[in-house]
């Protein structure tokens, strides 16, 4: 490692990214960090990456444990993620995390931490304690809350009190903190309005260049899976417990009686997939279909094969989670359909931009009537389609994102 860590210039700042994955993982945090530590790799900055081994991987197992990808520097761990369990694993990556950072903490000038594991951001309060180093905080998800909205812990458990005390004197002692939404700074201020200014919100992005608006007759994926000559509704990616899929359920179930016009095709996996499956046989729901994850240079295929993407978020979940498939279903150029709270920004966003419609948890009525209202309209389902693009473009594009994020590197770095 002594080389990779002293092959930058004196002129360069140094910064260290630590996230549990990195490619060739498909989990989406993977993905955002690989994008984001590449472009700001290209800013004279000197880029690290420290991550673990694959856990979510197609073909692989293992990756290089040190490895260089263009100008950026990646480290990972030794051992694979496939033998542990996910709580255990995040807390012996944290460790691994902590020593890595006893050896090499001088080669620091900043680190970045994400919430993956959910834990990981109070190594950067344990690294300022021993080292003073300075560290950023980026939260993907709000912990306990999601234990605790899930039911998994109540409110008052010692586990989520000592989290809640954890988190906070974490975030009073970063040097910035960057969440997904503003519904999830507004979270973070009610328990912690001291930390306010240092919150900055930028969202998540897409490659526009790469996922782009495909007409589905001319497009492979649509054609192979038999979606072309029927109105598809798609749901793409985690159909976990933090996902309203009965509303989705409830929806097409109210639209029994015309399966021939409707196609819904999930493609994924999560807990709630296998349930998902049992209740559209029990419903007699013949049009779901479901596909696994696909591998990313399939994906700009994958995600234009619909005439709708749904997004969904469940009740209690509003500034807790960000859905990250918001921002590829934008650069597909494809209406959309949203299921989540009140509270959520998604409501928000998707009125301003004007390329679909939300409704609250257990508004399947709703939601089926737009389906019914864009399968008869297809030129209104076009319209929201380019709104959709042109959203993206004005909003979420990776350069977009990595400016914001370099802004707040440089500022955190000069002071």
């Amino acid at each position: 490692m002594s080389k990779i860590n002293n092959s930058y210039s004196e002129k360069q700042k140094r910064l260290l990214i630590v996230n549990q994955f990195f490619p060739p993982d498909f989990a989406a945090t993977g993905q955002l960090i690989e994008d984001l530590a590449l472009k700001l790799s290209d800013k004279n900055l000197f880029v690290k990456v420290f991550s673990g081994q694959p856990g979510y991987a197609f073909d692989t197992k293992d990756a290089p444990r040190d490895e260089k990808v263009g100008d950026l520097y990646v480290q990972r761990t030794r051992a694979s993620q496939m033998v542990k369990g996910k709580a255990i694993n995040g807390l012996l990556f944290c460790v691994r995390v902590m020593l890595h950072l006893f050896r090499h903490h001088r080669q620091q000038d900043l680190i970045l931490l994400t919430t993956a594991p959910s834990f990981l951001p109070w190594v950067g309060y344990f690294s300022y304690l021993f080292f003073r180093l300075k560290y950023i905080c980026l939260i993907y998800d709000l912990y306990p809350n999601v234990i605790t909205v899930l039911g998994v812990l109540p409110e008052n458990h010692i586990i989520v009190r000592m989290w809640h005390w954890l988190n906070r004197k974490t975030w009073l002692n970063a040097n910035a903190i960057i969440v997904l939404s503003s519904s999830m700074k507004e979270r973070i201020v009610e328990v912690c309005p001291e930390v306010k200014e240092k919150i900055t919100v930028i969202h998540n992005w897409a490659d526009g260049r790469v996922i782009v608006p495909r007409v589905k007759q001319d497009n492979w994926f649509a054609k192979e899976n038999g979606l072309v000559d029927k109105f598809t509704i798609l749901y793409s990616g985690n159909m976990g417990r933090c996902h309203d899929m009965k509303t989705i359920i409830d929806a097409a179930y109210h639209l029994q009686d015309h399966q021939d016009k409707f196609q819904f095709v999930f493609i994924g996996s999560g807990a709630q997939q296998e349930k998902i499956a049992e209740e559209a046989k029990k419903l007699s729901l013949d049009n779901f279909s479901f596909l696994p994850y696909q591998k990313k240079e399939h994906l700009p295929y994958s995600l234009t094969a619909c005439d709708i993407s749904l997004i969904s978020m469940a009740e209690g979940m509003a500034g807790v989670v960000a859905p990250s498939k918001l921002y590829s279903t934008l650069a597909a150029g494809n209406a959309v359909g949203v299921v989540c709270p009140k509270g959520s920004f998604l409501n928000h966003l998707i009125e301003d931009a004007g390329c679909g419609q939300s409704f609250v948890n257990g508004d399947s009525k709703g939601l089926a009537n737009f389906f019914w209202q864009l399968y008869q309209n297809p030129d209104l389902s076009a319209k929201m389609g380019k709104a959709s693009r042109d959203y993206f473009l004005n909003h979420f594009t990776t350069e977009i994102a990595v400016n914001n994020y370099f802004q707040v590197i440089i500022r955190t770095m000069d002071n």
